[in-house]
């Protein structure tokens, strides 16, 4: 049905008692019973198999395969190669906004990177097409890989991350270390890390005609359904994406690849349905990471400890063939009060697959970086850690001097310091020690994310028997988005949430916007909230212009929103249900759809900020160096919070996150080949509950009354941007080793203990 005109009819509507508690996942049982149905489960009739054959070295070209061997084995349909290859309409080679990248397609026989994709084949079975792959024997000439510091290409980048500036200055940081008491200047190194999230990419690809259907994990449904149908010359409309669960993405899977787009060509070229599916180590180039940084912060400071000048430097790793640079430097532009700020970045051509966004892109590596100079700068000045941090509080955005459209960040941290304990914290380092002799250690870092919107549409249904609809196409990859969209829509319609059913993750229902930058519940929910009231106030023009109805002629006092009925807001005593109200229209539903975007004025009056503060503590074995993280505490302020469960959820995952980026998480790359030596997750280190045995969240309590009508700031990201900087503080703090380079190794401080 179209959706209806919206009336004038005022609709005061009141809190339910849904938004604000916390709910249980909706999807909870169907993935802990295995009924969750992801990319890879389905399996269309007809189905075929395709393997990608990735690049064995890093640089040079592919001078031969085996296509004949590989046609020959059994079960094997066709072998895709740059000699082969159908032709596509967009040029893989140009990028496509808002997020494109260049991306390999086997455009020509050029080798850029190790796990490059060099062919394509499709077997009856997946066996058959695994050994049809191995049986390509590709050949190289190979050149001098580009793996570091020592060969990498310096260049000044137009851009870094997802549009901003390489550049950013206020006021005279030469004059501000010039006149400083203090000069603290320290170099700190981070590393390229990948998303490995549970799901690996995949597709099932089916065409019909010139329409295609895509079973594919997506965080941009819409979106992705107008890249896909570029690179096809078809109608974005005719590309319906399914995505209802999502294994995880951490940004990887908004962003289109190379192996999928081959496997969609696949599909159309033998007129059968296509699976694809990357293993683990393939996860390792063609489909994004956290580029390496190298950082350089210069910080002055007076004799009362105020920061004169902040100077934070990167130099960010890409690929050779395209330009997203980790915006690590940004971080320093909005946190610390400062009269001259200078945040600068480089790029460093490697051969490496393009980095992308990754869980708090730019922020995770930048505050990481920042955090241990502030606890430098600090020390510099004599003062504790917490202390130096609010005497350089930030009470308007530095620079631009916008006001917060809210800020509890004292709170956070007088509430994290009060439940960690920190008042008893001793200023010297290596002077806490435990029971079993272990050396114990402090440490604390602040927490930041930005308030992104996404525009975003959603549909609001409500049915005669008492029930809505609501329908957005937006994406839950873990995050419980389709429980709080769910609670946001039962407020939206004051009724019961178990009165709401939401549908998501299918590219044809109203655009629910990108599920990233922490910015999904935010946009796709306001939508949700818009839609809502729409669909009340059609509901409140039946009834007021109804005769037989008790709200008659209420149009303009207008009425009250309130558990599945409208009551006059001038007399509460005359009421109806909505059952009753279309009941008597004769209709089974009514149906309005609305759309959501941030209000340019209130965004370009406000910083918007979620804030937090993060403390840690460390124990760490003196004879051998192990270190331990016995405790976290994090306090956080990101506006209303709609599901506290979900929210606690998401800060614990950002926080084990960071003390996975502190002291785990690292691909290490071998500097002659260019290979990734740990491209598995039996290597590549994340952590497992015995490293994070006390994770404590605190929801710190704020109201916004500009972010967005909702109030909602996000929550998925913050986590990991205090913690990084807080552990290796720690770290510090229990054995007077300062270390600069993460993640952190036992022989980074086991020659001082």
């Amino acid at each position: 049905m179209s959706p209806e005109a919206v009336s004038p009819t005022p609709i005061h509507r009141r809190h339910g008692s849904s938004a604000g508690q916390p709910l249980t996942r909706r999807d909870g049982v169907l993935k802990v019973t295995g009924r969750a149905t992801y990319a890879a489960d389905n399996n269309p009739e007809s189905l075929l198999y395709a393997v990608t054959v990735a690049s064995r070295i890093a640089r040079g070209r592919v001078t031969a395969l085996d296509v004949a061997a590989a046609k020959a084995h059994p079960g094997v349909v066709e072998v895709i190669t740059p000699a082969n290859r159908p032709p596509l309409a967009h040029d893989p080679d140009e990028k496509m906004p808002p997020f494109g990248f260049r991306v390999e397609v086997l455009q020509d026989d050029t080798v850029r990177y190790v796990n490059q994709p060099i062919a394509l084949v499709i077997g009856e079975t997946l066996e058959a097409a695994t050994e049809g792959a191995a049986l390509l024997d590709p050949q190289y000439e190979a050149e001098t890989a580009l793996t570091g510091l020592n060969n990498g290409q310096r260049y000044a980048p137009q851009g870094v991350g997802v549009g901003a500036p390489p550049r950013t200055a206020f006021g005279d940081i030469e004059a501000g270390l010039a006149h400083a008491a203090h000069v603290m200047e320290a170099d700190y190194v981070t590393p390229p890390q990948y998303h490995n999230a549970m799901e690996p990419h995949a597709v099932v690809a089916r065409w019909d005609g010139d329409h295609v259907t895509l079973d594919m994990p997506s965080q941009a449904l819409a979106m992705s359904c107008a890249s896909y149908a570029a690179y096809f010359g078809i109608p974005a409309e005719n590309v319906v994406i399914r995505s209802p669960f999502l294994g995880g993405g951490f940004g990887s899977k908004a962003i289109l690849n190379g192996p999928q787009i081959l496997a969609i060509l696949a599909a159309r070229m033998l007129d059968r349905p296509v699976k694809l599916a990357l293993p683990r180590a393939q996860m390792y180039g063609p489909v994004g990471h956290r580029g390496r940084t190298w950082q350089t912060i210069r910080i002055g400071t007076d004799g009362e400890g105020r920061i004169t000048a902040l100077h934070h430097k990167s130099l960010g790793a890409t690929s050779t063939f395209d330009d997203f640079i980790e915006p690590a430097a940004n971080a320093s532009l909005t946190l610390y009060a400062s009269p001259a700020i200078l945040a600068e970045h480089e790029g460093l051509r490697l051969n490496v697959g393009t980095p992308g966004p990754m869980r708090a892109p730019g922020e995770a590596s930048g505050s990481a970086a920042l955090e241990v100079a502030m606890d430098e700068a600090a020390e510099a000045c004599g003062m504790d850690p917490l202390d130096f941090r609010l005497a350089n509080y930030a009470e308007v955005e530095p620079g631009t001097g916008k006001p917060f459209s809210s800020k509890a960040l004292r709170e956070c941290y007088a509430e994290g310091a009060r439940q960690f304990g920190w008042s008893n914290r001793p200023l010297a380092p290596r002077r806490m020690r435990d029971e079993n002799g272990y050396l114990v250690g402090w440490g604390m870092g602040t927490a930041l994310f930005p308030c992104p919107h996404f525009p975003a549409s959603a549909r609001a249904t409500l049915r005669a028997d008492g029930t809505a609809l609501v329908e957005t196409a937006g994406a839950d990859m873990g995050q419980g988005a389709w429980t709080a969209l769910a609670q946001v829509a039962a407020e939206s319609l004051s009724l019961d949430p178990d009165k709401v059913e939401l549908h998501s993750g299918l590219s044809t229902l109203p655009d629910g916007g990108v599920a990233g930058g922490s910015a999904h519940t935010a946009s796709a929910g306001t939508a949700i909230l818009n839609a809502g009231e729409a669909a009340l106030a059609r509901l409140g023009e039946l009834a007021t212009a109804d005769p037989a109805s008790p709200l008659y002629g209420a149009g303009n006092v207008g009425v009250v929103a309130r558990g599945g009925r409208l009551y006059r807001s001038d007399d509460e005593t005359r009421s109806e249900s909505y059952a009753d109200i279309l009941a008597r229209a004769r209709r089974s539903e009514v149906v309005a759809e609305a759309s959501a975007a941030r209000d340019p004025a209130s965004a370009e009056a406000h910083a918007m900020f979620s804030h937090g503060a993060v403390f840690a503590e460390v124990k760490i074995d003196p004879q051998l160096g192990q270190i331990r993280v016995s405790r976290l505490v994090g306090a956080f302020a990101a506006g209303r919070i709609v599901n506290p469960r979900l929210v606690r959820s998401q800060y614990y995952g950002g926080m084990i996150w960071g003390a996975s980026f502190a002291l785990l998480e690292e691909a290490v790359t071998d500097r002659r080949t260019g290979r990734i030596m740990n491209a598995d997750l039996a290597e590549y280190h994340v952590p497992v509950n015995a490293d994070v045995p006390s994770v404590e969240a605190i929801l710190v309590p704020e109201e916004d009354l500009y972010v967005n009508p909702l109030g909602i700031k996000g929550v998925g990201e913050i986590g990991i941007t205090g913690t990084v900087g807080a552990i290796a503080n720690a770290v510090w703090h229990a054995t007077g080793v300062r270390v600069r380079r993460f993640p952190i190794r036992l022989e980074d401080i086991v020659g001082a203990l």
